[in-house]
């Protein structure tokens, strides 16, 4: 093997002080950091791999005021041409070797490395931190040390961000515990990767793997509001179970984070009994007249794990105060009535996830794979879900993306982006369980530059839907609302931001419907009017907007709103709406819109026969508007 020529090298002190170790750590800190960035396991996700990158680095001091030097390597030298000292040597190693052990698999029968725990400092509440994007020519570097195994990921590091020969980076690994075999493969494997040292170091400096030059974004504000009431609740629920505990009893039982039991009812005792949960039977779904939730089989690799399931219903049950617990609007958050319907039990990146059905509600539960700290619970309410809003179920949000449990009768899933609606298709792999691959969600998007919609093909065709901050996404519809049909991407291209609207108001289905198309005066073009319905689970608190549509503009803006009009339903189709409009020689108009079955509008004291109105006024006249319908009854502008 052909290795680099390295200048001749001094061997390090055989004692390093924590003083030495301190200053190289300091000195070097921004590129110690870089590289426990890139050794940790990409699927920590950015934000935690940040964190940990943070905390590994600064757990890398000797704990005592001396520690053993590390073995001597060929001597090596920075970017700025200064040799390494025995300080930064040591630092580096302690680094490596955290790095490395955050990636190897937990095991029962042996006690958590430190490294393979969450961090505890630091920790940033209320913010996600990732370093800053980069391009495409980063985005495949990194896709290819995803791709690698951790000590392979070491090698190409050291290689191209510490420059070292092949015989320095085989000393490194082994002095960071891996053997010389394993040292030796995962060399081979870093040079298999298409990068010349040039390109490589280039690109392992920039910016998009600099844990030290971060951008912010707030995490879930819905979820936190809805959390801090949750958290409120339980911590009360927390104190009156305590004072229970000092009562003759059992005590705590085997439930992992739920609360302690305060009575013994045996109904209740048996729905939450793993042995009696419900399990459809793999193939139910292909006999049965219904497709809705009641004949999902029960999938996952942890189906049979007796005590995840009697930990997911007793937190169900009771949750504790450490469980993060959330639902969407008008769901009840209480106890299963009976035993519910299993619908999934598995492994799920670094949780486990348990999907629970009780005919009115899907509950998750999730939790860490180490311990029950940090348990999330989530309710939704999906009773008379038909098969249009039974296809999928959200898995797990993380780092701006989503992944989902399809039916399944679901042959083919893919993605498109509503707002480009002829960039067609993009597939999306899934598991021979049903999982989705991860994709963009757009309820974690902060801007509206695309808006992704699940597309779901079944024996009967495919159905669009969208990730709205519910477990269910919302079914996609468009036409007249008294006749919707299932939503092509066109459909949505004009009004698909308005849907940012909608997010984490318990969402069932949304409608899109373009009611009438109007020619502005001076000769400025044609405009658009459409109309959105957002109908609940609950059936109360529709939210219906009235959109306009200058010429050439790419997106509708809103007209008018309402919070619990029948206006753009199925009950009333009708819809009236105006808006003040500015023509290109800067004269204001209000130029006003009805539906069919609007015959007339008035507005300022002038009336139009037909469903459009434009009427010249001041910039800030006040103006009422007013419709009829054919049979003469007064039609009130949305509101």
């Amino acid at each position: 093997m052909q290795q680099q020529s390295t200048p001749p090298s001094t061997a390090p002190a055989a004692v390093i002080d924590v003083e030495q170790a301190e200053a190289a750590l300091v000195e070097h800190y921004p590129r110690l950091v870089r590289l426990a960035y890139l050794v940790l396991p990409p699927g920590l996700g950015r934000n935690r791999r940040v964190l940990t990158a943070h905390s590994v680095v600064q757990r890398a001091l000797p704990r005592g005021r001396t520690a053993d030097a590390p073995a001597p390597v060929p001597a090596q030298r920075d970017s700025a041409g200064r040799t390494g000292d025995p300080g930064f040597a040591y630092v580096r190693l302690k680094v490596l070797r955290s790095a490395l052990e955050a990636g190897l698999p937990l095991r029962r029968a042996a006690w958590p490395k430190r490294a393979q725990l969450p961090p505890l400092l630091p920790q940033v509440w209320g913010l996600r931190l990732f370093p800053k994007s980069g391009g495409a020519d980063e985005l495949a570097l990194d896709q290819q040390l995803s791709a690698l195994s951790g000590p392979a990921r070491a090698a190409y590091v050291l290689r191209g961000l510490e420059r070292l020969d092949d015989a320095a980076v085989r000393a490194v690994l082994t002095e960071a515990g891996c053997t010389q075999e394993d040292a030796a493969a995962a060399l081979a494997e870093a040079r298999g990767m298409a990068a010349d040292a040039g390109s490589c170091t280039e690109l392992l400096e920039s910016p998009e793997f600099d844990p030290c030059s971060l951008h912010a974004r707030p995490t879930d504000l819905m979820r936190r509001r809805q959390h801090l009431k949750a958290a409120i609740a339980a911590v009360a629920a927390t104190l009156v179970c305590g004072a229970l505990l000092g009562l003759p009893g059992e005590g705590w039982a085997p439930d992992g984070a739920a609360a302690p039991p305060y009575a013994k009812n045996p109904a209740g005792q048996a729905a939450l009994n793993p042995a009696k949960l419900r399990r459809v039977a793999p193939d139910a779904w292909k006999t049965s007249a219904r497709t809705d939730f009641s004949v999902w089989p029960a999938r996952g690799s942890l189906t049979g794990d007796k005590d995840l399931l009697r930990r997911a219903l007793a937190v169900w049950a009771r949750p504790g105060g450490s469980v993060k617990v959330s639902a969407t609007p008008g769901t009840p958050a209480g106890a299963p009535p009976g035993p519910p319907q299993l619908l999934y039990a598995g492994e799920l990146d670094q949780a486990r996830v348990v999907l629970l059905y009780d005919g009115l509600r899907i509950v998750r539960y999730a939790e860490p794979k180490s311990g029950t700290s940090g348990a999330a619970l989530d309710f939704a309410r999906v009773d008379g879900a038909a098969d249009a809003q039974s296809g999928a179920v959200v898995m797990d949000r993380a780092d701006g993306n989503v992944r989902y449990l399809t039916a399944p009768w679901v042959a083919k899933a893919a993605t498109r982006d509503l707002l480009k609606p002829a960039a067609g298709a993009s597939a999306l792999s899934r598991t021979k369980d049903g999982v989705t691959a991860p994709f963009p969600s757009p309820a974690l998007a902060t801007s509206c530059t695309s808006w992704n919609a699940l597309a779901l093909t079944d024996s009967t065709g495919t159905r669009l839907t969208t990730d709205l901050g519910e477990l269910v996404p919302a079914h996609l519809t468009s036409g007249s609302p008294t006749a919707p049909r299932e939503a092509r991407p066109a459909d949505w291209a004009t009004t698909a931001c308005s849907l940012s609207a909608a997010r984490s108001h318990g969402v069932r289905s949304v409608n899109s419907w373009a009611y009438a198309r109007q020619a502005l005066p001076e000769g400025n073009g044609t405009a658009e009017w459409w109309c959105t319905r957002a109908d609940t689970w609950r059936g109360v608190g529709p939210r219906t907007l009235a959109l306009f549509r200058a010429p050439g503009a790419n997106t509708a803006v809103v007209a008018a709103k309402s919070q619990s009009s029948p206006a753009c339903g199925s009950r009333q189709e009708r819809v009236l709406a105006g808006v003040r409009w500015k023509s290109r020689e800067g004269a204001w108009y209000l130029v006003a819109a009805g539906s069919r079955g609007v015959n007339s509008v008035t507005a300022s004291g002038r009336s139009a026969r037909g469903n459009v109105l434009a009427v010249r006024l001041a910039r800030g006249a006040e103006v009422s508007l007013s419709g009829r319908s054919a049979q003469g009854a007064k039609v009130r502008p949305l509101r």
